[in-house]
């Protein structure tokens, strides 16, 4: 394993070149559900510099990150080579969720020139990177990319921003261990 000291360089081709990461969050105290989540979709995720990466989240089954983040703020990205020379880079920092309700979030959306459809994003999470590494990623499986699915920009293309705020409310009040999420929305 080797520390880097910032994304930039062969790291910041790496991150950007991968179709699908890892998001894994917890929330305080020896209790409670650790959260990993897969997350894809061209354009959805952006490096926005050195030591500061961000993602669009979408309305979604459940919303753990949110609650972990408002929590206490640790998150992990992690970014596996399924194809080409084998690796894998985590990065460990400190996120915080900006809903879709937020004034800052439209600012902070606008930074994703090339995603999708953004009318499904419930918010965008922004990570202060603190600890940037790689490993050798032997054991991770070859496979191919054959494209992102649309069934998550489809199903959205079908809600207006009342049905997104009644999902939020309905679904997404609060995380497995009973968080609040969206509670300010209420």
């Amino acid at each position: 394993m080797k520390v880097h000291e910032r994304i930039d360089g062969r790291l910041r081709a790496f991150i950007e070149a991968q179709p699908m990461f890892f998001v894994a969050t917890a929330p305080n105290g020896p209790g409670g559900h650790v959260n990993v989540s897969p997350k894809g979709m061209a354009g959805t995720f952006e490096v926005l510099g050195e030591h500061r990466v961000a993602y669009l989240d979408y309305h979604g089954s459940g919303a753990e990150t949110i609650a972990h983040l408002t929590e206490n703020g640790r998150i992990t990205l992690m970014f596996c080579a399924f194809e080409g020379p084998p690796n894998i880079v985590r990065l460990h920092g400190r996120g915080r969720a900006v809903p879709v309700t937020s004034p800052e979030h439209t600012e902070l959306r606008h930074l994703f020139r090339s995603a999708p459809d953004t009318h499904g994003v419930r918010s965008v999470i922004d990570v202060e990177v603190e600890r940037i590494s790689d490993s050798c990623g032997y054991a991770v499986p070859l496979m191919s990319y054959e494209g992102d699915r649309d069934l998550l920009i489809r199903a959205h293309e079908r809600r207006t921003d009342a049905d997104l705020a009644e999902y939020r409310r309905v679904k997404n009040g609060v995380s497995l261990d009973g968080k609040p999420i969206f509670a300010h929305e209420v």
